[in-house]
This record gives C-alpha cells, structure tokens and sequence, in this order.
C-alpha cells in the first residue's frame, strides 16, 4: 500500500510528522472529579497510562474506580510532538490514544486497575478495537515504576490464561516502559476530550465487559 493508507502499519520516527512546540490549553480541573489535570500529584500518587482504543469510553471506566485521583486523555507512544487528534487519526504520528491515570496506591491496587484494563477491551486484536482500526487504536501498558511493569506483565499472563480457557486468541498489548514508548512524552488531547463522555453522555463508547474475567 502507499505510505499512509494502511494504518495498522507502525511507523518509525523518521516517518512520523513534524508536529508543534506548543500543546494544548486545556482545563485546570477535571470536569467530574474536580481533581487537577496536570501535575503536581499529591504525595504518594503513582501515575499509570493505558491504551484501549477510542479514548473516550477508556477514560470514564477510570474516572469511575475507587482510588483514582485524576484521569486525562492524551496521545503517547510515537513521535510527533503536539500531535492534533486529526494527525493522530492518520496513524502518521506513532501515537496510541491514551488515558493518563494518577492514582493512589493505598487506595485502589494495580490488581483493580489491570482488572479494568484487560476486561473492557479486546487486547487480541493488533491495532484495532472493533470499527476503529489503526496503530493509534492498539492496546497498551505504559508503565511509571519497576513496579508496575512486573505487575502489567504479571497480568498479562494471568488474563492470557483466562482468554485461552475460553478459547480466544493471543494478546497484542505493548507493555513498556513510558520512557521507552517513541519519544517517551504524554501528550495531552484537546480540551474538549478531556472527560468526554461526561460533557456528551451520549457520545460513541466501544467499551464494556468483552470476553473473559480477569479474577
């Protein structure tokens, strides 16, 4: 195929387009938590991100959770530098919509938050969540701290053996480092899809209980 027809291929640095130096303005608060969006984090908060397809539906399921303190979607893992969600949506960014999740660790345990990963969303299909196909769609697992890399690898294996007893197929999730994913940064969204799926209750949402449970 010609070079930006196919999204499902991941592109490489020297591919990716140039970008901006100057994100976003978005909201100092979350519109449902009214926690801050940006850092700093209160003390002892730990900072997770998560790919699951369209970003909306992905960041409600953790806004909802016990324990976490801020949500907010942005786009991680490639290489353009304040990337647009329209340049995201051409899969010549590297990026994967991604859910900022700040949460604290005495309050709600990683166990929980893989749980919600790995249950509302098909991590067996590479580069694509139902209609919605592209690398910017994959699944994945930026990780903040050694910690939550051995237990996002941990529960991978877990919910492999759950998806293989009920006779699904293998897992595409990228598990990596966030320093590791193309140039490392988050990138946030634009304000109006921070909290998206509060401001329009009846907007697109592909999210929900999808093949198997992760307990």
């Amino acid at each position: 195929m010609l070079f930006g027809t196919d999204k499902t291929r991941m592109i490489t640095a020297d591919e990716a387009l140039p970008g901006r130096d100057v994100g976003f303005e978005i909201a100092d608060r979350h519109v449902v938590l009214g926690t801050p969006l940006t850092e700093p984090w209160p003390e002892g908060h730990e900072v997770l991100y998560v790919g699951m397809g369209c970003f909306w539906g992905a960041e409600r399921i953790y806004w909802q959770t016990d324990g976490v303190y801020s949500t907010a979607v942005g786009y991680m893992g490639g290489w353009t530098t304040n990337p647009t969600y329209q340049e995201t949506c051409t899969a010549r960014t590297g990026h994967a919509e991604t859910v900022q999740v700040v949460y604290d660790p005495a309050k709600v345990s990683l166990e929980t938050l893989f749980a919600r990963f790995w249950e509302n969303h098909d991590p067996t299909t590479l580069h694509r969540q139902g209609g919605d196909i592209g690398t910017q769609y994959r699944s994945a697992i930026f990780t903040t701290t050694p910690e939550q890399q051995i237990a996002a690898e941990h529960s991978r294996e877990k919910y492999q053996a759950a998806l293989a007893d009920k006779g699904f197929g293998k897992i595409t999730t990228q598990i990596v480092p966030a320093e590791e994913a193309g140039d490392g940064v988050f990138y946030y969204a634009e304000d109006y899809h921070q909290g998206y799926l509060h401001k329009n209750p009846g907007g697109y949402c592909n999210h929900g209980f999808c093949q198997a449970s992760y307990a």
